[in-house]
C-alpha cells in the first residue's frame, strides 16, 4: 500500500475511534443524569428502580403529614388515588406544599419501599397540576384538580 494513502487511512481509523469514544461518553453522561417520573401505582407494582435516582408524584394524602419535632424531617403520603406511597423528606418544604395538593419528588426508593427525597415541588398556583401527576390522575380515573384551601 503506498504510504501515503496508509498514512490518511489511519488518520482516518484514528479520528473515526476519537468519535466514537466521545459520543459514548456523551451518552453515558446522559443517561445517569435521567429522571424517570413513576406514579405512586408503579412504586407500588414495583416498577421503580430501588436506589435509582427517579421522580414521583401525586397528591398529598389528607392527614398524612407527620413532621419531626427535633429536625426538619418531614413525613407524607402521595397517592394517585389507586395506591399510596411513603415519602420521607428533610429540609423546608415549599411554601405552596400542603394537604391535597399535587407534588412531584425527586430522589430514590430505599430497601424498605420507603421514597426518600432530596427535592419537593409543589405547584405554583391554585390551576396548575404538573403535567405528570395530571396524566396519572387521569389514568387512574380520577378528575386531574387539586383541593383548593
Amino acid at each position: 500500500m503506498n504510504p501515503k494513502r496508509k498514512k490518511k487511512l489511519v488518520l482516518l481509523t484514528s479520528m473515526v475511534a476519537a468519535v466514537g469514544i466521545a459520543v459514548g461518553l456523551v451518552l453515558f453522561a446522559l443517561s445517569e443524569n435521567i429522571n424517570l417520573f413513576y406514579t405512586p401505582t408503579q412504586i407500588a407494582q414495583g416498577e421503580a428502580p430501588v436506589g435509582q435516582r427517579i421522580r414521583a408524584g401525586g397528591m398529598v394524602v389528607d392527614g398524612s403529614i407527620k413532621r419531626a419535632t427535633d429536625s426538619l424531617e418531614v413525613q407524607f403520603a402521595v397517592t394517585d388515588y389507586k395506591h399510596e406511597v411513603i415519602v420521607k423528606y428533610t429540609g423546608i418544604l415549599p411554601d405552596l406544599f400542603r394537604e391535597g395538593q399535587g407534588i412531584v419528588t425527586m430522589g430514590a426508593m430505599d430497601g424498605n419501599g420507603i421514597f426518600q427525597a432530596s427535592e419537593v415541588l409543589a405547584k405554583h398556583d391554585e390551576n396548575y397540576m404538573p403535567p405528570e401527576v395530571e396524566e396519572a390522575l387521569k389514568a387512574s380515573g380520577h378528575k386531574a384538580t387539586a383541593q383548593q384551601y
